[in-house]
């Protein structure tokens, strides 16, 4: 990777921090229940293959990917962990479900009949967990309300099928990191709900090594719902309003540079669609970063970057490719000075909340066109530019 490349805009993956988060909720959940990381959609922009590799030396013992693709890529990259795929696989992939070690989400009896017919044709027995849907409303085995005996008897019935082996089963809270009575109330009644159908599995005869549902948000509330397995995403990489109470740290700092620097007279509009117009002297640094890169344009003239020297706002539209910032009053600022986008000197939680989203989506924007630099003891180990991949 050019040096160029590393002087425009960047990102810093600090695997320190990385291993903080793990070892913060290993000692919340105790030696005997294990951890599943979450690193599909690239490690939420972090660096999936680098994640998981630092995932596995400190002892994570499950992955979790959204696809075949994402899985493969780990495998091919040298990843020996357990992988969870949450997402739909083709049947006719199984095979390659089965080659790769992985463990395959079923969601319906029709799916489980599905992957066993296509293991029988290959010869292999394939791994799965058993998704239930109690209240997400998205995928899994249908069992609230009404649903409940017919769901339970469809379980039953993948579980029995040839050639699946029924490792784990699980559930996905829709609302365990909100703190208000319903909410709690909702995820309690989900909960309920997933151990009922554990209860009615078990008097037919069917247990599960592996029964998770404790997300991030259960994990920083409901110690009674660790069971076997918790799946922490977003607390994985330090953001989320639990990130105090779990005592995290963020692991990524998108970063950026001053290219230009110029000095305005008042009257003088600045970006597309002049919103924005000087009302005196201005010094205006010019930043080599974009929408393009990730930086929202819903954020244009809302947050300012960070400095060492202090804020600076940004002024006008972003655009594709760059970003101005008022410099004035920070004469220390000059071409080639770092400036932080979001990190540890201005959470990824605050940009998302003038965007009015989470911090997940503005981790997972960052985009491939920018070189992510891994770091351990304040030293880079690594570099990645997924551009050439």
């Amino acid at each position: 990777m050019e040096e160029t490349a590393l002087r425009r805009t960047w990102a810093e993956i600090d695997l320190d921090a990385l291993a903080n988060n793990y070892r913060q909720a290993r000692r919340r959940i105790g030696p005997a229940v294990r951890y599943l990381g979450i690193v599909k959609a690239d490690a939420y922009g972090h660096g999936a293959v680098q994640v998981s590799r630092r995932l596995e030396e400190l002892g994570a013992d499950y992955l979790a990917v959204s696809s075949l693709d994402e899985a493969r890529e780990l495998r091919q990259n040298g990843i020996q962990a357990p992988i969870l795929v949450l997402g739909h696989t083709p049947p006719e992939m199984t095979g390659q479900l089965i080659q790769l070690g992985l463990t395959q989400t079923v969601s319906a009896l029709a799916k489980a009949e599905a992957y066993s017919a296509a293991a029988e044709a290959c010869g292999g027995t394939l791994r799965i967990h058993i998704k239930v849907d109690t209240g997400m409303s998205r995928l899994g085995f249908l069992v609230r309300g009404r649903h409940f005996a017919g769901g339970v008897t469809s379980i039953a019935k993948a579980c029995a099928l040839p050639r699946l082996e029924p490792e784990g089963i699980f559930t996905h809270f829709a609302a365990a990191d909100e703190d208000g009575a319903e909410d709690e109330a909702y995820t309690r009644e989900q909960f309920r709900v997933f151990l009922l159908v554990l209860d009615a599995l078990a008097d037919q005869g069917r247990t599960f090594a592996l029964r998770h549902c404790a997300n991030s948000g259960a994990l920083a509330r409901y110690p009674e719902m660790y069971l076997d397995m918790v799946r922490p995403g977003i607390a994985l990489y330090g953001a989320g309003g639990d990130r105090e109470r779990l005592g995290l740290e963020p692991v990524m700092r998108l970063k950026s540079c001053v290219s230009t620097i110029k000095i305005f007279d008042g009257g003088t509009d600045i970006s597309y669609g002049r919103t924005f117009c000087t009302k005196g002297e201005t010094r205006v640094g010019v930043l080599p970063i974009g929408y393009a890169d990730g930086l929202f344009r819903g954020l244009s003239g809302r947050m300012a970057v960070r400095t060492a020297a202090g804020p600076a706002p940004i002024l006008g539209r972003i655009c594709m490719d760059m970003t101005m910032v008022n410099l004035t009053g920070l004469p220390e600022v000059r071409v080639g000075s770092e400036v932080e986008i979001f990190g540890a000197n201005q959470p990824a939680d605050e940009l998302a909340a003038l965007l009015d989203t989470i911090p997940y989506e503005l981790t997972c924007a960052v985009s491939k066109r920018v070189p992510r630099l891994y770091l351990r003891q304040g030293r880079v180990v690594e570099r990645s530019l997924r551009l050439l991949v």
